[in-house]
């Protein structure tokens, strides 16, 4: 599995901002081509702004399944509620900021 930095608290991507069973993805940031679990850690450790992935790169594999493994294009993962590869539960809230690292038409 790749690296996960950050304020991470498990194997499976969960951090101290989001730690619910659901909150098991990373984010690989455009930016820094690093995985963080969200964007508080990557704005607590990264050291510099966030740069959201463009609409024609979510074709780009940015997601990653902290039960599996399995990395995911933003395209796939703004898509689904679970993991293709392991049918795992992802947390449905966080489509509400999706705009924090994707950007939207």
């Amino acid at each position: 599995m790749p690296e996960v930095l950050g304020d991470v608290v498990d194997r499976q991507t969960r951090c101290v901002h989001y730690r619910t069973p659901l909150d098991i993805v990373a984010i690989k940031f455009k930016c820094c081509d690093a995985y963080y679990p969200c964007h508080l850690c990557h704005d607590s450790h990264a050291g510099h702004d966030t740069v959201r992935w463009p609409v024609a790169e979510h074709d780009r594999h940015a997601i990653l399944c902290g039960a599996c493994g399995s990395e995911l294009t933003i395209a796939e993962y703004v898509a689904v509620v679970r993991c293709p590869a392991c049918d795992a539960p992802f947390n449905e809230r966080c489509r509400l900021h999706h705009d924090l690292y994707f950007e939207t038409r």
